[in-house]
Protein backbone atom coordinates (compact mmCIF):
# COMPACT_ATOMS: atom_id res chain seq x y z
CA UNK A 1 0.00 0.00 0.00
CA UNK A 2 1.03 3.60 -0.49
CA UNK A 3 2.46 5.07 2.74
CA UNK A 4 0.49 8.02 4.07
CA UNK A 5 0.95 10.57 6.84
CA UNK A 6 -1.10 13.41 8.30
CA UNK A 7 -0.07 15.94 10.95
CA UNK A 8 -1.89 18.31 13.27
CA UNK A 9 -0.52 21.17 15.34
CA UNK A 10 -3.58 22.24 17.31
CA UNK A 11 -7.02 23.76 16.75
CA UNK A 12 -7.59 27.26 18.14
CA UNK A 13 -7.78 30.91 17.13
CA UNK A 14 -4.25 30.96 15.71
CA UNK A 15 -3.45 34.65 15.03
CA UNK A 16 -2.07 35.84 11.71
CA UNK A 17 1.42 36.47 13.06
CA UNK A 18 1.75 32.88 14.35
CA UNK A 19 0.12 31.14 11.40
CA UNK A 20 3.25 30.89 9.18
CA UNK A 21 5.22 29.22 12.00
CA UNK A 22 2.43 26.69 12.47
CA UNK A 23 2.41 25.92 8.77
CA UNK A 24 6.19 25.53 8.66
CA UNK A 25 6.19 23.33 11.74
CA UNK A 26 3.56 20.90 10.47
CA UNK A 27 5.24 20.82 7.05
CA UNK A 28 8.62 19.97 8.58
CA UNK A 29 7.11 17.22 10.73
CA UNK A 30 5.36 15.83 7.66
CA UNK A 31 8.58 15.76 5.65
CA UNK A 32 10.57 13.97 8.35
CA UNK A 33 7.80 11.47 9.07
CA UNK A 34 7.34 10.72 5.38
CA UNK A 35 11.08 10.16 5.01
CA UNK A 36 10.75 7.32 7.52
CA UNK A 37 7.87 5.77 5.58
CA UNK A 38 9.59 6.21 2.21
CA UNK A 39 12.63 4.36 3.56
CA UNK A 40 10.48 1.41 4.59
CA UNK A 41 9.87 2.37 8.20
CA UNK A 42 6.64 1.42 9.92
CA UNK A 43 3.74 3.66 10.88
CA UNK A 44 4.77 3.87 14.55
CA UNK A 45 8.29 4.95 13.59
CA UNK A 46 6.87 7.65 11.31
CA UNK A 47 4.51 9.19 13.85
CA UNK A 48 7.09 9.01 16.63
CA UNK A 49 9.54 10.87 14.40
CA UNK A 50 6.97 13.46 13.31
CA UNK A 51 5.74 14.13 16.85
CA UNK A 52 9.31 14.46 18.10
CA UNK A 53 9.85 17.22 15.53
CA UNK A 54 6.76 19.02 16.82
CA UNK A 55 7.80 18.58 20.47
CA UNK A 56 11.15 20.23 19.65
CA UNK A 57 9.47 23.19 17.93
CA UNK A 58 8.73 26.06 20.38
CA UNK A 59 5.79 27.11 18.19
CA UNK A 60 3.63 24.43 19.76
CA UNK A 61 2.39 23.52 23.25
CA UNK A 62 4.15 20.16 23.39
CA UNK A 63 7.66 19.47 24.60
CA UNK A 64 9.54 22.78 24.34
CA UNK A 65 6.93 25.50 24.80
CA UNK A 66 4.66 23.51 27.10
CA UNK A 67 2.31 25.55 29.24
CA UNK A 68 2.87 25.88 33.00
CA UNK A 69 0.38 24.65 35.58
CA UNK A 70 -0.89 26.54 38.64
CA UNK A 71 2.38 25.79 40.44
CA UNK A 72 4.42 27.05 37.46
CA UNK A 73 5.55 23.50 36.69
CA UNK A 74 5.60 21.45 33.50
CA UNK A 75 3.33 18.40 33.17
CA UNK A 76 3.39 16.77 29.72
CA UNK A 77 1.23 14.00 28.27
CA UNK A 78 1.80 11.81 25.20
CA UNK A 79 0.36 8.62 23.75
CA UNK A 80 0.33 6.46 20.63
CA UNK A 81 -1.28 3.31 19.26
CA UNK A 82 -0.80 0.87 16.39
CA UNK A 83 -3.69 -0.71 14.54
CA UNK A 84 -2.51 -4.26 13.86
CA UNK A 85 -2.40 -5.68 17.40
CA UNK A 86 -4.02 -2.64 19.11
CA UNK A 87 -0.99 -2.04 21.28
CA UNK A 88 -0.73 1.39 22.91
CA UNK A 89 1.56 3.32 25.22
CA UNK A 90 1.01 6.60 27.02
CA UNK A 91 2.36 8.85 29.76
CA UNK A 92 0.77 11.70 31.69
CA UNK A 93 2.22 14.31 34.02
CA UNK A 94 5.87 13.80 33.00
CA UNK A 95 8.72 16.31 33.06
CA UNK A 96 12.49 16.32 32.74
CA UNK A 97 12.67 14.16 29.60
CA UNK A 98 13.24 15.82 26.24
CA UNK A 99 10.56 14.00 24.24
CA UNK A 100 7.56 12.46 26.02
CA UNK A 101 6.56 10.62 22.84
CA UNK A 102 9.76 8.54 23.15
CA UNK A 103 8.70 7.35 26.60
CA UNK A 104 5.20 6.55 25.34
CA UNK A 105 6.77 4.51 22.54
CA UNK A 106 9.01 2.69 25.03
CA UNK A 107 5.95 1.71 27.05
CA UNK A 108 4.15 0.44 23.95
CA UNK A 109 7.15 -1.64 22.93
CA UNK A 110 8.27 -2.98 26.30
CA UNK A 111 5.48 -2.97 28.87
CA UNK A 112 2.35 -5.04 29.42
CA UNK A 113 0.75 -1.85 30.78
CA UNK A 114 -0.67 0.94 28.62
CA UNK A 115 -0.51 4.13 30.69
CA UNK A 116 1.95 5.47 33.28
CA UNK A 117 1.73 8.63 35.36
CA UNK A 118 4.16 10.98 37.09
CA UNK A 119 6.89 9.31 39.13
CA UNK A 120 6.07 5.84 37.81
CA UNK A 121 6.51 7.09 34.28
CA UNK A 122 9.82 8.71 35.20
CA UNK A 123 10.97 5.40 36.67
CA UNK A 124 10.12 3.72 33.37
CA UNK A 125 12.19 6.35 31.55
CA UNK A 126 15.19 5.64 33.79
CA UNK A 127 14.88 1.87 33.25
CA UNK A 128 14.75 2.43 29.49
CA UNK A 129 17.84 4.63 29.54
CA UNK A 130 15.99 7.72 28.38
CA UNK A 131 18.23 10.59 29.56
CA UNK A 132 16.99 13.23 31.99
CA UNK A 133 17.05 16.92 31.15
CA UNK A 134 16.62 19.85 33.53
CA UNK A 135 13.12 20.21 34.93
CA UNK A 136 12.85 23.64 33.25
CA UNK A 137 14.25 22.40 29.92
CA UNK A 138 10.89 22.88 28.18
CA UNK A 139 10.02 26.26 29.72
CA UNK A 140 10.17 29.26 27.40
CA UNK A 141 10.57 32.82 28.74
CA UNK A 142 7.16 33.72 27.27
CA UNK A 143 5.44 31.03 29.35
CA UNK A 144 7.33 31.96 32.51
CA UNK A 145 6.26 35.59 32.04
CA UNK A 146 2.64 34.62 31.40
CA UNK A 147 2.62 32.36 34.47
CA UNK A 148 3.95 35.19 36.61
CA UNK A 149 1.35 37.57 35.20
CA UNK A 150 -1.47 35.14 36.02
CA UNK A 151 -0.10 34.65 39.53
CA UNK A 152 -0.17 38.44 39.86
CA UNK A 153 -3.88 38.57 39.05
CA UNK A 154 -3.89 39.07 35.26
CA UNK A 155 -6.49 36.56 34.09
CA UNK A 156 -6.72 37.88 30.54
CA UNK A 157 -4.66 34.87 29.42
CA UNK A 158 -7.34 32.54 30.77
CA UNK A 159 -10.42 34.21 29.26
CA UNK A 160 -12.03 32.11 26.54
CA UNK A 161 -9.09 29.77 26.92
CA UNK A 162 -10.24 27.36 24.24
CA UNK A 163 -10.59 30.01 21.55
CA UNK A 164 -8.30 32.96 22.12
CA UNK A 165 -5.04 32.29 24.03
CA UNK A 166 -4.90 28.87 22.44
CA UNK A 167 -3.36 25.50 22.93
CA UNK A 168 -1.35 23.41 20.53
CA UNK A 169 -1.64 19.71 21.19
CA UNK A 170 0.31 18.05 18.36
CA UNK A 171 -0.23 14.72 16.69
CA UNK A 172 0.32 12.45 13.72
CA UNK A 173 -1.45 9.62 11.96
CA UNK A 174 0.07 7.22 9.44
CA UNK A 175 -0.37 4.16 7.24
CA UNK A 176 2.72 2.21 6.22
CA UNK A 177 3.28 0.02 3.17
CA UNK A 178 1.95 -3.04 5.01
CA UNK A 179 -1.35 -1.25 5.62
CA UNK A 180 -0.82 -0.87 9.36
CA UNK A 181 -2.23 2.32 10.85
CA UNK A 182 -0.86 4.27 13.81
CA UNK A 183 -1.89 7.42 15.64
CA UNK A 184 -0.45 9.55 18.43
CA UNK A 185 -0.55 12.88 20.26
CA UNK A 186 1.61 14.97 22.58
CA UNK A 187 0.73 18.01 24.68
CA UNK A 188 1.99 20.38 27.33
CA UNK A 189 -1.52 20.86 28.72
CA UNK A 190 -3.33 24.15 29.26
CA UNK A 191 -2.16 27.36 30.89
CA UNK A 192 -2.48 27.52 34.68
CA UNK A 193 -4.22 24.15 34.83
CA UNK A 194 -4.77 22.49 38.19
CA UNK A 195 -1.82 20.33 39.18
CA UNK A 196 -2.44 16.77 38.05
CA UNK A 197 -5.10 17.68 35.50
CA UNK A 198 -5.00 15.40 32.46
CA UNK A 199 -6.66 16.11 29.12
CA UNK A 200 -7.61 13.87 26.24
CA UNK A 201 -4.36 13.90 24.24
CA UNK A 202 -2.83 10.75 25.75
CA UNK A 203 -6.08 8.82 26.30
CA UNK A 204 -6.96 5.94 24.00
CA UNK A 205 -10.48 6.32 22.61
CA UNK A 206 -10.73 10.03 23.42
CA UNK A 207 -7.68 11.73 21.94
CA UNK A 208 -6.57 9.06 19.48
CA UNK A 209 -7.19 5.54 18.24
CA UNK A 210 -5.89 3.21 15.54
CA UNK A 211 -7.39 -0.03 14.24
CA UNK A 212 -6.51 -1.48 10.85
CA UNK A 213 -10.13 -2.58 10.41
CA UNK A 214 -11.83 0.64 11.54
CA UNK A 215 -9.40 3.43 10.70
CA UNK A 216 -7.37 5.87 12.77
CA UNK A 217 -8.00 9.28 14.29
CA UNK A 218 -6.20 12.06 16.17
CA UNK A 219 -8.04 14.78 18.09
CA UNK A 220 -7.10 18.18 19.50
CA UNK A 221 -8.97 20.86 21.42
CA UNK A 222 -10.77 21.35 24.70
CA UNK A 223 -9.83 18.14 26.48
CA UNK A 224 -12.74 17.96 28.91
CA UNK A 225 -15.32 18.11 26.12
CA UNK A 226 -13.35 15.67 23.97
CA UNK A 227 -13.14 13.15 26.82
CA UNK A 228 -16.84 13.43 27.66
CA UNK A 229 -17.78 12.87 24.03
CA UNK A 230 -15.35 9.99 23.47
CA UNK A 231 -14.49 11.91 20.31
CA UNK A 232 -11.97 9.51 18.77
CA UNK A 233 -14.32 6.52 18.97
CA UNK A 234 -17.31 8.63 18.01
CA UNK A 235 -15.55 9.58 14.77
CA UNK A 236 -14.51 6.00 14.01
CA UNK A 237 -18.03 4.67 14.52
CA UNK A 238 -19.31 7.36 12.15
CA UNK A 239 -16.66 6.25 9.65
CA UNK A 240 -18.46 2.91 9.32
CA UNK A 241 -21.45 4.66 7.71
CA UNK A 242 -20.03 7.85 6.15
CA UNK A 243 -17.07 8.91 4.00
CA UNK A 244 -14.13 10.24 6.07
CA UNK A 245 -14.84 13.92 5.53
CA UNK A 246 -18.51 13.58 6.42
CA UNK A 247 -17.70 11.42 9.44
CA UNK A 248 -15.17 13.97 10.69
CA UNK A 249 -17.65 16.83 10.25
CA UNK A 250 -20.44 14.97 12.04
CA UNK A 251 -18.15 14.12 14.96
CA UNK A 252 -17.17 17.77 15.43
CA UNK A 253 -20.80 18.84 15.10
CA UNK A 254 -21.65 16.43 17.92
CA UNK A 255 -18.83 17.89 20.03
CA UNK A 256 -20.20 21.39 19.46
CA UNK A 257 -23.94 20.76 19.82
CA UNK A 258 -23.92 18.15 22.59
CA UNK A 259 -21.08 19.51 24.74
CA UNK A 260 -20.49 23.07 23.49
CA UNK A 261 -16.92 21.92 22.93
CA UNK A 262 -14.12 23.22 20.72
CA UNK A 263 -11.67 21.14 18.77
CA UNK A 264 -10.62 19.39 15.61
CA UNK A 265 -9.69 15.95 14.32
CA UNK A 266 -8.15 14.10 11.41
CA UNK A 267 -9.55 10.75 10.31
CA UNK A 268 -7.80 8.18 8.10
CA UNK A 269 -9.78 5.25 6.71
CA UNK A 270 -8.05 1.88 6.13
CA UNK A 271 -8.08 2.62 2.39
CA UNK A 272 -6.17 5.87 2.97
CA UNK A 273 -8.99 8.37 2.48
CA UNK A 274 -8.80 11.23 4.98
CA UNK A 275 -11.15 13.73 6.54
CA UNK A 276 -10.44 16.79 8.68
CA UNK A 277 -12.86 18.99 10.61
CA UNK A 278 -12.66 21.67 13.30
CA UNK A 279 -14.92 24.31 14.85
CA UNK A 280 -12.21 26.74 15.99
CA UNK A 281 -11.12 29.63 13.81
CA UNK A 282 -8.07 27.72 12.57
CA UNK A 283 -6.44 24.32 12.82
CA UNK A 284 -2.83 23.66 11.89
CA UNK A 285 -2.60 20.46 9.86
CA UNK A 286 -0.96 18.78 6.89
CA UNK A 287 -2.77 16.01 5.01
CA UNK A 288 -1.18 13.41 2.70
CA UNK A 289 0.08 14.83 -0.57
CA UNK A 290 -2.45 14.73 -3.43
CA UNK A 291 -5.25 14.17 -0.93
Amino acid sequence: MKPLLAIHGGAWNIPDDLWPAHQRGTQRAYQEGMAVLDQGGNALDAITTAIRVLEDDPTFDAGIGSFLNEDSDIEMDAGLMEGLHLHSGAVVGVYGIANPIDLARTILDNSSHCLFTGEGAMRMAAKAGIPRVADDYHVLPREREISQAIAGGDHSYLAEAWVQPGHDTVGAIARDKSGTLAAGNSTGGIRHKAKGRVGDAALVGSGFYADNYLGAVICTGWGESIMRSGLAMKALYLLRDYPPQEAASKAILHLQERLQGFGGLILMAPDGRCGVAFNTQRMAFHLPENH
